[in-house]
């Protein structure tokens, strides 16, 4: 957890400690990059408040993602602007939360993304798309893809997987960039079908 405010920290601690997880805290940009880059095993999970006293929260979300490329990192802010939101996602956060937040959702939320983990190794193949999971390498046809870290996990997830159940505005970001540089439709490709009050589903067509 990245956050400076030691009310909020501390709280939020208390609840994720009470809730079974391993809770560490950083109240600097620079504190949270030297325990990324030097704690092995890594975090699993980044709660990362924009606001902090001596970096920009997106320049150390960009750090983190560069030294731990599948780092999981939630935005915890009290900034609304949908600009900062598109901002946080394209500097490699999953999800965006702002302040003040209901307790139980962001445990849930952080939930869910730790379930989402992708698989650590193996190849998936779904139509003319292929996926090499441990080189994080993405291919359609004979073309490789360049795919930002979030978006890989999330193919992955979706090939790997039946259906994406919900739908929020930071995933919705992420399917609109994926959909976009995995093409289709068309004979023997792949799309990023929407299931309406459901979520999302890969199909090949």
């Amino acid at each position: 957890m990245v956050e400076d405010d030691p009310g909020i920290a501390a709280g939020l601690e208390r609840a994720l400690a009470n809730a079974g997880y391993a809770v560490g805290r950083a109240g600097t940009g620079t504190e949270a990059i030297k325990v990324v880059e030097s704690e092995r095993p890594p975090p699993d999970l980044v709660l990362l408040d924009l606001g902090l006293p001596d970096a920009d929260g997106f320049d150390v979300c960009r750090r983190l993602i560069q030294s731990q490329p599948s780092l999981t990192i939630i935005v915890v802010t009290a900034r609304t602007d949908e600009l900062d939101v598109v901002a946080g996602l394209d500097a490699g956060a999953v999800d965006y939360v702002t302040k003040p937040f209901r307790l139980a959702e962001l445990l849930a939320r952080v939930r869910a993304h730790l379930r989402q983990s992708p698989p650590s190794s193996g190849r998936l193949c779904v139509a003319d798309i292929e996926v090499d999971v441990a080189a994080r390498r993405v291919w359609r046809g004979a073309e490789e893809l360049d795919l930002r870290p979030k978006e890989f996990d999330l193919l992955v997830l979706l090939a790997s997987n039946a259906g994406w159940y919900g739908s929020t505005k930071t995933l919705d970001v992420h399917i609109s960039a994926v959909r976009r540089k995995i093409g289709g439709p068309g004979p023997g490709t792949v799309t990023i079908a929407t299931i309406r009050g459901v979520g999302y589903r890969l199909e090949a067509s």
